[in-house]
């Protein structure tokens, strides 16, 4: 069997048709595929404009926009496989900050990238909105830099709001 067959039976998720949506948050869901171009730096991104969660004072539900950038290293994540990760979001009670860094850390666990951020976009309940923003770069590498100087420059100028 060819490597992209191999590659293919360990994707259990992308060919279902009998997709089952978790309830409750859980990673496990969450698969990877092997980057073929591992020697190549390039990002990736994912915008994800329907996450939801709970709050976990009031359970009340919050709604955002989530993006995700990376630079891959040898795995990257399975788009189906993250729709259903961040869908088991919707009955998770946690602050927005906590939200965004656990997806960012799962998504470091999974597949040891390069460099990832994870940005949400949370609409205003009460009048404000929040945005929190999370990265990481690999230690000992150009991407740790890029994590640090991304951190501190990433909102210097930020986007006309006008749909919250």
């Amino acid at each position: 069997m060819s490597e992209t067959g191999r590659e293919q039976e360990h994707l259990k998720l992308l060919a279902n048709r009998h997709t089952k949506y978790p309830t409750d948050y859980d990673p496990t869901v969450l698969e990877t595929f092997a980057n073929k171009h591992p020697d190549r730096d390039y990002f990736v991104k994912f915008n994800c404009p329907e996450f939801t969660s709970l709050c976990p004072i009031t359970g009340q539900p919050d709604f955002a926009a989530i993006y995700i950038s990376y630079v891959p290293d040898e795995r990257m994540v399975e788009s189906k496989s993250l729709k259903l990760y961040l869908f088991s979001f919707r009955n998770h009670g946690d602050f927005h900050e906590d939200c965004v860094n656990i997806i960012m850390n799962d998504l470091i666990a999974l597949m040891q990238p390069k460099y990832i951020e994870v940005w949400g976009k949370f609409l205003p309940r009460g009048g404000i909105s929040i945005d929190p923003y999370c990265n990481y770069g690999a230690p000992g590498t150009k991407w740790e830099q890029v994590a640090w100087d991304r951190l501190t420059h990433h909102d210097l100028y930020p986007e006309a709001v006008n749909n919250r």
